[in-house]
């Protein structure tokens, strides 16, 4: 059996304010196989944006911060990479679009 290319398992996002910790996304898990197209689709204020800027390594820190989760593409977890190896990855093996570009 193939391996997904993206397996985002677990993934936990929170924003934390001084006063107050944000769970903007609680444990979501999709698996991306070859050929597929998957679209988030929810309400607004459901964890979308956010689960697909974390998958991007986009989150800002601070505030965001990935808790736990797994993000593994072509089975390399994203949430190890340095910096520049994440680039490499957004700008020649990851497409997307994104509503607001």
């Amino acid at each position: 059996m193939d391996h997904p290319i993206l397996s985002v398992q677990d993934l936990k996002v929170y924003f934390r304010g001084q006063d107050h910790t944000s769970r903007a996304v609680d444990g979501v898990d999709f698996d991306v196989k070859k050929g597929e197209t998957v679209c988030l689709v929810g309400e607004s204020g459901c964890g979308k944006t956010v689960s697909a800027l974390a998958v991007m390594g986009l989150i800002p820190t601070p505030p965001g911060e990935i808790v736990s989760g797994k993000i593994l593409f072509r089975e390399k977890d994203l949430l190890q990479l340095e910096e520049a190896a994440m680039q490499r990855v957004r700008g020649t093996r990851s497409p997307w679009c994104f509503r607001n570009p």
